[in-house]
């Protein structure tokens, strides 16, 4: 998620750079002490260096305590990390095609074709016969929630490329257009739910890492840790395109295969990300804001910045969600909220001059 380039270039160019290197440091620091904590809090006291020290020594721990660590904690850790590095990155390059700080993953319809798959899977799952009620509940939710993105996204691009050419401006209307029909058609699913599944989706809709495991791990991690992966190939074209798209097309930049692998990599990722999740909000809008005002739009910086804070704030977040009201575990979507949505706030008060801090 960090480039080694970024960090050994920095230095030759000013004082801003040599800031943002640092700070690229720095939070890849938080993350590591924050993937540390997240390992060690829960209901269970087992620490990570109890079981290494098992290993190394051969000393006596419970099967349980292992268990817990290795198959419930360092899966929901490893999934934290690439769904907030994923929501975060994807709303960087957003906001750098839309040149609008306060674009979403969501404002191009991604969450909500992932979110309508999901519910489709939970509810028309109920009518299956009892022996494969409970493989749609564990296997078909993740699946459908991903196709559902995947199939807005076509929709969405189909919808806003023309001549080879893909206009933003559609694509953002596009984008809100699908996001009501999902919006509709996720109604009627809700409306035809048992009360079983209403409660399902309750909290399938809140977002959550609880269900996070290996399985599902090894099914979305690819898909997002490739939409990151094609974030720093972007960061020269976005920075180009602040200037505009004409401005951005005479420095070289091929405005339309950026237009097409930004729009690929954010469906990809949200879409995985939303999948093995469920509805998770403000990571994806606040962080990259948050870190453009503090060391500058220089996207070759903002982007793996954006990978380590999202990644460390979602963490957080899943850390105060399961002890606020232990023994219970509180929907990550709402700790997010309740953090995201002041600081949104703020952020549109301090556009408007009304706040200066």
């Amino acid at each position: 998620m960090v480039s080694l380039p970024f960090i050994l270039t920095a230095g030759a160019e000013g004082d801003r750079s040599r800031r943002a290197a640092r700070a690229v440091v720095l939070l890849a620091l938080a993350l590591a002490v924050v993937s540390a904590l997240s390992l060690r809090v829960g209901a269970s006291g087992v620490s990570p260096l109890a079981v290494l020290g098992d290993w190394l020594t051969g000393g006596e721990i419970s099967t349980r305590d292992r268990v817990i660590l290795l198959d419930i904690r360092l899966p929901r850790l490893l999934t934290g990390i690439l769904v907030g590095a994923a929501l975060a990155v994807s709303g960087a390059v957003l906001q750098g095609l839309f040149r609008n700080p306060l674009a979403d993953p969501g404002i191009v319809g991604v969450s909500a074709g992932a979110s309508l798959g999901a519910v489709m899977a939970i509810v028309l799952g109920g009518f299956l016969p009892a022996t494969y009620a409970s493989w749609a509940g564990m296997q078909m939710v993740p699946l459908a929630a991903f196709i559902g993105s995947w199939a807005s996204t076509l929709i969405l691009y189909r919808v806003a490329t023309r001549a080879g050419r893909t206009s933003v401006a559609t694509m953002l209307l596009a984008g809100i257009a699908l996001g009501a029909l999902s919006g509709a058609a996720t109604g009627v699913m809700v409306y035809l739910a048992d009360d079983t599944q209403l409660r399902d989706l309750t909290f399938w809709g809140m977002g959550s890492l609880a269900g996070a495991s290996w399985t599902k791990l090894a099914a979305a991690a690819p898909v997002m840790i490739a939409g990151l992966a094609a974030a720093p190939w972007l960061a020269r074209a976005l920075n180009a395109l602040a200037l505009g798209e004409a401005a951005a097309m005479h420095l070289g930049i091929r405005v339309q295969r950026m237009k097409s692998l930004a729009i690929l990599s954010v469906a990809a990722s949200v879409g995985a990300a939303v999948a093995i999740s469920g509805g998770i909000g403000f990571i994806g809008i606040v962080v990259p804001h948050l870190l453009r005002l503090a060391v500058g739009p220089d996207h070759r910086f903002l982007l793996p910045m954006s990978a380590l804070l999202g990644a460390a704030l979602l963490l957080l977040a899943d850390m105060v969600s399961r002890v606020i009201v232990a023994p219970a575990e509180l929907p990550i979507g709402i700790v997010t909220a309740l953090a995201g949505g002041p600081v949104f706030l703020w952020i549109l008060l301090r556009k408007r001059g009304l706040v200066d801090i």
